[in-house]
């Protein structure tokens, strides 16, 4: 019997590794196509030029300066945002549970807009595009920041003031996302027209801003956030089986949620700050994985951050191409796609045990 089960596991776990490496062929098929796809024609003869130092000055500038960084950033963005969905759905054992349903993307969109009006990171121009700059990022960035903490913080008093259980965290942050979308609905009515602009550039959720130097932002803020995730799968692996499981093998729930949490809000933050909020990314990609592998952390984290950053770069890609030469922010796109793809699962799985 022992056998058998143990041939079960391997066989299980091959499974798994068979999935994370498909997820990164797939990854490596769009990271080619999104490099060829574009309103200019960009083919294998550029890139060969390119490489040898014969290449074009216009084509080396599309593509190191504009779609390169795109790739990276799109990538980037959508394994930040998906690894913090599907940790943030462990911790509170919620399918429901991401970082936009809590409000930390919504706070984070509030500090943005409270850095261009308030803080004055907002320029009073605009470039020639018609798009309105934002001349201080960094100061977006740490406001973005600050405020999303502010959002986990009310989460965690009213879950002190009722019980720390994962639904009054989830209706927390249902809560606090209202709220903050009512902050931001107050900016924009107080702000100029360029104000305005730059808070609704941000809200957007585009890629088309990514930059060499935000893309090496963010990677060093996710690869310091899945070593930390990873590090503790073993604590949500037992957080699934509830909180008085977890603390039978010795566990700190209350820590151990309230810094997957600030983590989790960290990435996300930086992630919104740069690009605005792009929504179900780290909803409905966590969601699919788990229906897939299950719900072992060891290979959630790392398959989740693939199949996100994967999904938004194709997401991307798709959103510059579908009516080229117009692009789409990416946002706009994720969730037209991602809500009626969740409400299918979420009818789908009805009657099943989320977690088995």
């Amino acid at each position: 019997m022992s056998e058998q089960v143990l041939s079960q596991y391997y066989n299980f776990r091959k499974k798994r590794i068979l999935f994370i490496l498909f997820l990164l062929l797939l990854l490596f098929i769009i990271i080619i196509y999104s490099l060829f796809s574009g309103s200019a024609d960009i083919g294998l003869r550029d890139i060969y030029s390119l490489i040898t130092g014969t290449g074009q000055a216009v084509s080396r500038q599309i593509i190191y300066n504009i779609r390169l960084p795109r790739i990276a950033g799109a990538f980037l963005a959508g394994m930040a945002l998906s690894v913090s969905g599907a940790v943030i759905q462990s911790i509170l054992r919620n399918p429901l549970a991401s970082p936009f349903t809590l409000g930390i993307s919504g706070a984070s969109a509030f500090g943005a807009a409270f850095a261009i009006i308030v803080l004055g990171a907002g320029s009073s121009y605009a470039g020639s595009n018609d798009m309105a700059i934002i001349n201080n990022p960094y100061v977006v960035t740490v406001s973005a920041f600050l405020w999303s903490l502010c959002s986990v913080a009310v989460i965690i008093v009213l879950s002190k003031y009722k019980g720390a259980t994962p639904e009054i965290i989830i209706l927390s942050g249902i809560i606090i996302s209202s709220l903050f979308g009512a902050g931001i609905s107050a900016m924009q009515y107080f702000s100029d027209n360029i104000q305005l602009a730059s808070i609704v550039f941000w809200t957007f959720g585009d890629i088309g801003r990514a930059s060499w130097n935000n893309c090496l932002i963010i990677a060093v803020v996710v690869s310091l956030v899945m070593v930390f995730f990873i590090s503790q799968s073993w604590n949500y692996k037992a957080l699934q089986s509830g909180d008085e499981y977890a603390r039978s093998l010795g566990v700190n729930v209350s820590r151990v949620r309230l810094t997957g949490l600030v983590v989790a809000s960290l990435v996300t933050a930086v992630v919104v700050s740069f690009y605005g909020i792009i929504a179900f990314v780290g909803l409905v990609v966590p969601h699919i994985v788990r229906r897939i592998i299950g719900g072992d952390e060891q290979f959630l984290i790392p398959a989740s951050a693939i199949g996100g950053g994967t999904f938004l770069l194709f997401s991307d890609t798709l959103a510059r191409t579908i009516i080229s030469p117009v692009i789409l922010p990416v946002g706009i796109l994720t969730s037209f796609a991602g809500a009626p793809l969740f409400l299918f699962l979420l009818i789908k799985g009805m009657g099943k045990d989320y977690w088995t």
